[in-house]
């Protein structure tokens, strides 16, 4: 089932205050839509029918109804592990554990294609192959490995690719960050304070921030020139890093052909190096 957000980015009929709201909506999802109605309206800057209209343009009989999903949806956010693990996902197979994780991973693959924006995401390929641009990549306790598989593949296609290391170190990458830069941050549920603010400081100072995050999205959204969000829901007490980690292999693909030219210089460069310091067996 569609997310709320995932429901309103897909929503193209909208008229001008209406996506108003919607921005609104998303600005710090969920939280604006959890107060009256009048409250949204307000914050929105828009007149209480058209909150009224959009929730049941959105599929919802009313805004009582549309309160209960962000509800359900913000006790998904925050859960911890035990909380997950007692609330299986409905409508898996029974039977052995490979076949039904690897059900709802192929419907998270699905179902994160159907949501990405492919143009967005185009633009993002073209604007890591930039090599005028300087490449920063953060992530968190966990989604810290998927930040750490991009940098390491960036690394060897084209030069200026940093990663960013825990919230100990970072404030001293801050420093040189400005409009040459652009930060991609990695950010899944419950949402990492220490990430939001390395996102507000890179902001602050002119970097371009692109964000990969849950289908709930992470309140970094409202700070990222693009978004781009996978559905990490499995039968486990943790979540899927498969969506993500296919989003970050497309990208790599990507900017690897849009950059192949000198990427085949650079590798054959990096093979030599490889060679000398007889980092991999040879078996001739």
């Amino acid at each position: 089932m569609p997310t709320i957000a995932e429901i309103i980015a897909r929503a193209d009929d909208l008229t001008r205050a209406e996506r108003q709201l919607a921005a609104a909506i998303l600005d710090n999802y969920p939280i604006p839509g959890l107060g009256s109605i009048t409250e949204l309206a307000e914050l929105a800057d828009v007149s209480t029918p058209t909150v009224a209209r959009m929730v049941q343009k959105l599929g919802f009989s009313g805004y009582p109804a549309f309160q209960s999903a962000l509800r359900e949806e913000l006790h998904e956010i925050i859960s911890n592990p035990i909380e997950k693990r007692t609330h299986p996902i409905a409508d898996l197979p029974e039977g052995h554990i490979l076949n039904r994780y690897a059900q709802a991973a192929s419907d998270n693959l699905r179902s994160t294609l159907d949501h990405i924006d492919v143009d967005a995401f185009g633009a993002l390929c073209q604007r890591v192959s930039d090599p005028d641009r300087r490449i920063q990549i953060a992530g968190g306790r966990l989604s810290g490995v998927l930040a750490q598989s991009l940098y390491l593949h960036l690394q060897m296609i084209r030069p200026d690719v940093f990663f960013i290391p825990p919230q100990a170190s970072w404030p001293h990458c801050v420093l040189d960050l400005g409009a040459r830069d652009t930060l991609i941050l990695f950010d899944i549920r419950r949402y990492e304070n220490a990430t939001l603010t390395l996102a507000e400081m890179a902001h602050e100072r002119g970097a371009e921030i692109v964000l990969f995050t849950d289908q709930w999205r992470s309140p970094i959204q409202r700070l990222a020139t693009h978004s781009f969000a996978a559905r990490i829901d499995v039968p486990s007490a943790w979540d899927s890093s498969l969506g993500l980690m296919l989003l970050v292999e497309c990208l790599v693909a990507s900017v690897q052909d849009l950059m192949w030219d000198s990427v085949k210089a650079r590798t054959d460069e990096l093979e030599a190096a490889f060679d000398r310091t007889r980092l991999f067996r040879k078996f001739t």
